[in-house]
């Protein structure tokens, strides 16, 4: 990574010419994709730049009182300092307890007493570790498509192609016989239908997947379900080929049908992990910062004006820059995120703490192998040593009893499941055989085995094994218990853990903006339901005008004054399904422009809803909700309702329009 000591340029000649030919006379916005949020930058004097601090050639960013470009370590440790200076709002401090945000309050599907909770344990990809789409994914992509071009044969043309990380969202399915991607709601109704990224009409849809007599069971082998946030690369890439292979037939290898693009995505994938490509990377920086595009998003007439607190050039070309430090205005708008692998949650000390005086054991099952995940459990439980470095050393597993590496879920979550369980040392990573968890005198050997220093409770690391060998580390009674007593938290493993056995919180990342955006469209909904009230009230008094005009022996005015309310009423449901279809695609689309509202089709649950309910007690969109509400909370589902009950409880919307 470069740090450029030097003064910073926006190139406008790749801004729009109207705000060029006007800048003597406009001030503008730019958005930035990445910036620490302006309440991390206190320290830093936010006076707005003088007017000749940018014109049409350079502009020099200046930093309050700091006279120049902040280095790469100065903006590093300015964060930090800003992070730990954060004081998480657990549960257990002084000004816990307050009101919960709606984008972080916990979802209960089945009620679950937490004073019934023995020990709580917890994933570590995606779950502790929220790994950022962006950066993450698009790396995975990248390496991918490295081994389909050298290792399976697909033309170089591969690797001049990009991956948008928002098009694809989890709950979808990929049709691997014909190349579509489906999202379907909870009935296993397909409502929405690509066949790569080209969108398939109803009449397709329907003939390809509605004229069966059974409905399709939509799995393995001839579907692939994209439910893990892992796949939602691999879901791209997919389309993508299916795209090339229907406009170049003979670009691609010989014989490959669409099946064969998904096996050798997945072949590609595989490949990536099992030589470490990505965890090598990540773990070599997992704070990496990476390079953004500035883009001017509107201007107005004004004094020429560009707000920002800190500037830290990484990387400089023609039209890009990387920034640290953005400052929110009436004028200036920052995304507040840092473009990293791994996003840094100060409050995952804080809950483990808590929950541990709660006189609840903590566990971590993973299935990333042991040196990948003390590189990333150190991240995420960083401390600053004396010189400003990051620490590296087995610190993190005081917050935990047990931690299980290599655990291939969600097999390990079977009965069935009879893997070995080694134990790991944590300086070596070397492998110890177990007698179920019990370290066992290697032949030839009478050495004790090594053991695990400067912990005041040793946490002992294991690698594969099963749920027994996890009850038994744990020193609980009876797998019936611990099953009964136990609380995991994934994105994903939970999906196909034992229902019957296990409490699970689902954790979907994706919820906090879905849940503010609900709030912010309760407006559009109430509206929704009125509009389909109306179409019912008028198709009513359609069909009753229809049935007189049919079956009653009318006069010839009376026949004609039914004939034009006829009329009359079909052109107002016409307009009235038109105004609600219109609505409804605009309510869908402020969610995602493609596939809509992740845990709606339509308006029914979707397919991964119908997940999220069968598979998760709870569910929320960031593991550490867990820190905002008591370790002893009694969670409560809210009633269900059937439609016959909507009405006689006022919970249907109401029609607009007058019986007449």
């Amino acid at each position: 990574m470069r740090t450029l000591k030097r003064n910073f340029s926006i190139c406008l000649s790749h801004f729009p010419p109207e705000l060029s030919s006007s800048l003597s006379v406009s001030s503008f916005r730019i958005r930035f994709s990445s910036g620490i949020p302006a309440s991390r930058l206190s320290s830093f004097d936010r006076t707005p730049l003088k007017q000749n601090q940018i014109h049409s050639g350079s502009c020099k960013l200046r930093s309050g009182s700091m006279d120049g470009i902040v280095t790469f370590e100065e903006g590093k440790d300015a964060q930090y300092q800003c992070e730990v200076g954060e004081s998480p709002c657990i549960w257990s401090s002084p000004s816990g307890g307050c009101n919960v945000p709606i984008g972080k309050q916990i979802f209960c599907n089945r009620s679950l007493n937490m004073k019934n909770i023995v020990a709580v344990g917890f994933d570590m990809d995606y779950t502790l570790a929220q790994y950022k789409p962006e950066t993450f994914e698009s790396l995975a992509y990248e390496g991918t498509i490295k081994k389909l071009v050298f290792d399976l044969g697909y033309p170089s043309q591969l690797l001049e192609w990009s991956f948008d990380w928002k098009y694809m969202v989890r709950g979808l399915v990929l049709d691997k016989k014909r190349g579509n991607i489906l999202k379907m709601d909870r009935h296993k109704y397909v409502k929405v239908a690509y066949h790569g990224f080209t969108e398939m009409s109803k009449e397709e849809k329907v003939e390809t997947y509605g004229n069966t007599l059974t409905r399709d069971s939509f799995d393995e082998p001839d579907y692939a379900l994209i439910d893990t946030l892992f796949s939602l690369a691999e879901a791209y890439l997919f389309a993508q080929l299916v795209d090339f292979k229907d406009k170049n037939p003979g670009r691609v290898p010989a014989g490959a049908d669409y099946p064969r693009l998904y096996k050798d995505v997945r072949a590609a994938v595989d490949l990536c992990h099992r030589d470490g490509t990505l965890k090598q990377m990540v773990a070599k920086d997992p704070q990496r910062v990476g390079q953004v595009k500035v883009v001017v998003e509107d201007w107005r007439v004004g004094d020429v004006q560009v707000l920002v607190d800190q500037v830290m050039v990484v990387e400089g070309g023609s039209g890009w820059v990387v920034l640290l430090g953005v400052k929110r205005t009436q004028y200036f708008e920052g995304v507040n995120e840092e473009i990293m692998y791994i996003s840094h949650d100060t409050s995952i000390i804080p809950m483990l703490q808590m929950l541990r005086d709660s006189g609840r054991s903590t566990f971590l099952v993973t299935n990333s192998l042991w040196d990948y995940t003390n590189v990333v459990m150190n991240f995420l439980c960083r401390k600053k040593t004396a010189n400003g470095s990051t620490a590296s050393n087995f610190d993190w597993l005081k917050y935990f009893d047990v931690v299980i590496t290599g655990s291939a879920k969600p097999g390990f979550f079977h009965e069935g499941n009879r893997a070995n369980l080694f134990e790991v040392v944590p300086d070596s990573g070397m492998l110890l055989n177990t007698d179920n968890g019990t370290p066992m005198a290697q032949v030839g050997i009478t050495v004790a085995p090594p053991q695990l220093k400067g912990l005041d409770k040793a946490c002992r690391v294991f690698q594969g094994g099963c749920v027994g060998h996890l009850h038994k580390l744990l020193n609980i009674e009876s797998s019936s218990q611990f099953y009964r007593r136990a609380l995991m938290s994934a994105t994903s493993s939970i999906l196909s853990m034992p229902r019957d056995w296990w409490r699970t919180m689902l954790v979907v990342p994706e919820l906090e903006r879905e849940v503010e955006l609900l709030w912010q469209l309760r407006g559009t909904r109430k509206q929704l339901q009125g509009l389909r009230c109306d179409r019912d009230h008028i198709e009513d008094k359609l069909h009753r005008a229809k049935w007189f005009l049919k079956f009653e022996d009318l006069t010839a005015d009376k026949k004609q004054t039914l004939s034009s309310d006829v009329d009359r009423l079909e052109t107002q449901r016409e307009l009235a399904r038109l105004d609600h279809q219109q609505i409804l695609c605009k309510c869908h689309q402020k969610f995602h422009m493609v596939w809509g509202q992740l845990m709606k089709t339509g308006y029914q649950n979707s397919r991964f809803a119908h997940q999220v309910e069968r598979f998760a007690c709870l569910y929320t969109s960031q593991v550490t909700n867990l820190s905002l509400y008591s370790p002893d909370k009694y969670y409560r589902p809210s009633e269900d309702f059937m439609p016959h009950e909507f009405d006689i409880l006022a919970l249907s919307g109401k029609c607009s329009l007058e019986a007449k």
